[in-house]
């Protein structure tokens, strides 16, 4: 446990009063999507899709696309104008391999390359293995999130925002085209909201201002919040956030949402299938603390060491539009990790909520510390599951690189759905081992264990830190370190914060099942 304190409350940036840190709610839900028989006539950009065949160019009007080097390979585009408005040659690449992943990447493609168009307009297309509804859901999510820019400290805006989208289709599959496009126009939402939260810069999203942030938008939504502030915490017993908050000006948050179906945000579902629990690294900035990190471009990137718990959260606040059935339950462990004369230090010993003691080794491996109190909490209320998310491990990122995301386990059934839902929203997840044998390497001569392992397999051991803390309760772990940073832009992911992870939750909480 760490002693309460008086510490002083400088501040080297000023933020606005009134300063919104999540813009892209409001910003899609004013975006204005229609199902139609033709393309109307206000729209300004109109996608074609052509297949590495060149089936689909037809529609364009204009031969010699091979002139100009289109051939219909996936990602391409070429825009031709006409009277005002552009049409856009969208590749599709070979068309037996077009699956809802690519149709999304296609869709963002369209949303860049008529970058300067608000009214876009897609003909929704027959795929073999891609339904009406979920080829309008991936159409709508592959263009607002292509479109994605944030902007809130900005003196204007970064690019044109989409204003409208229409989908053009068959009448006999308005019906299904119109619910996939809002199933769409929501998972839009979540993975922006989580880009949003991990974009802010750490000044102007403390610990305190997230939970304010979680209070305002999860009672929006139906959910029911609580924020443990500093004095509840030590209530608690929650040695591990309290300890990595040592050495911050600004108070540490644990912020519990729950989701119940039936409730304002879910009053279309009645009965609850599971109980989940979901649990999140809120690192708000993370230098290293003691063990600070080399001085390096890596400083600047981590504000986002807070993704897993901008996924959580964003996932949760969609789960009643989403019509979800399961109950759900978020931690989100939030603090920043800086270094001062109050700070942990090597060789502490601090305890976890629960009572078990914890040698910190390192005080950059502080994200296993704060997780270890709310994974404590989740168990204590027995769910039938618990998955975690957290940037966690610079070995897993190298082992797996920047697309992927590394998944750890004690249940392969668990282990299942969590790729699933990974494969449904082309936000790759890869098993790694709970290898066992490596768990002396937490072995400590002073304290129940200690935060770091030997020098290789850190995202195993980092994962076997965190089993201790779930009761045997199933569990699977999510690591994203890799993930949650994008240095360059990829069809819908844009630079900067990625927002992964947070439409894989939604997807796992409306499809969960109790593992057997």
């Amino acid at each position: 446990m760490v002693a309460e304190r008086e510490v002083p409350q400088r501040r080297a940036v000023a933020v606005p009063d009134g300063f919104d840190p999540v813009p892209s709610i409001g910003r899609i839900r004013a975006v204005e999507i229609t199902v139609a028989d033709d393309v109307p006539g206000e729209a300004d950009a109109v996608a074609i899709l052509v297949d590495a065949s060149g089936a689909g160019a037809e529609a364009l009007g204009a031969g010699g696309l091979a002139s100009v080097g289109f051939d219909g390979g996936a990602g391409q585009t070429h825009l031709i104008a006409d009277d005002g408005s552009v049409r856009v040659a969208v590749g599709m690449g070979d068309a037996s391999g077009v699956d809802a992943a690519a149709l999304r990447d296609a869709a963002a493609a369209f949303a860049l390359a008529a970058r300067r168009q608000s009214g876009l307009a897609v003909r929704v297309p027959r795929l073999a293995g891609v339904g009406p509804a979920e080829a309008a859901q991936v159409i709508v999510e592959g263009i607002l999130l292509a479109r994605y820019s944030y902007d809130p400290l900005k003196a204007s805006p970064a690019g044109t925002p989409v204003a409208s989208i229409a989908l053009v289709v068959d009448p006999a599959d308005r019906e299904a085209v119109t619910g996939g496009a809002r199933r769409g126009r929501v998972l839009a939402a979540v993975t922006s909201l989580a880009r949003d939260l991990a974009n802010t810069p750490p000044a102007h999203l403390t610990a305190p201002r997230l939970a304010d942030v979680a209070t305002r938008i999860g009672r929006e939504r139906g959910l029911t919040v609580e924020a443990l502030d500093q004095a509840q915490l030590l209530e608690q017993g929650c040695g591990g956030i309290l300890g990595v908050n040592g050495g911050s000006a600004d108070e540490a948050r644990l912020i519990k949402l729950t989701y119940t179906p039936g409730g304002a945000g879910g009053s279309n579902v009645s009965g609850s299938a599971a109980r989940l629990a979901l649990v999140a690294k809120g690192i708000m900035y993370d230098s290293g603390g003691i063990s600070l990190k080399p001085s390096d471009a890596v400083h600047a990137t981590m504000k986002n060491d807070m993704s897993g718990a901008g996924a959580v959260l964003a996932a949760m606040v969609a789960l009643g539009e989403l019509g979800c059935r399961n109950e759900v339950v978020g931690y989100l462990s939030c603090t920043d990790n800086v270094p001062s004369g109050t700070a942990l230090k090597l060789g502490d010993v601090i305890t976890i909520h629960g009572g078990t003691t914890v040698e910190v080794l390192n005080t950059d491996a502080e994200g296993r510390l704060v997780m270890a109190d709310a994974l404590v909490m989740a168990a204590e209320q027995q769910p039938d599951a618990i998955v975690d998310i957290a940037t966690l491990t610079g070995a897993t990122m190298r082992a797996l690189g920047t697309r992927i995301a590394g998944v750890f386990g004690n249940d392969d059934a668990l282990l299942d759905q969590v790729r699933a839902a990974g494969e449904r929203t082309d936000e790759p997840t890869w098993p790694f081992p709970l290898e066992h044998r490596y768990r002396r390497q937490l072995e400590s001569d002073v304290a129940d264990m200690t935060n770091m392992g030997g020098p290789n397999a850190g995202g195993i051991t980092a994962a076997l830190f965190l089993e201790e803390f779930v009761d045997g309760i199933p569990w699977a772990h999510i690591d994203i370190a890799g993930t949650a940073q994008t240095e360059v832009v990829e069809a819908w992911r844009t630079r900067g914060c990625s927002g992964f992870g947070a439409r894989l939750l939604a997807e796992l909480a409306v499809e969960f099942r109790t593992p057997e």
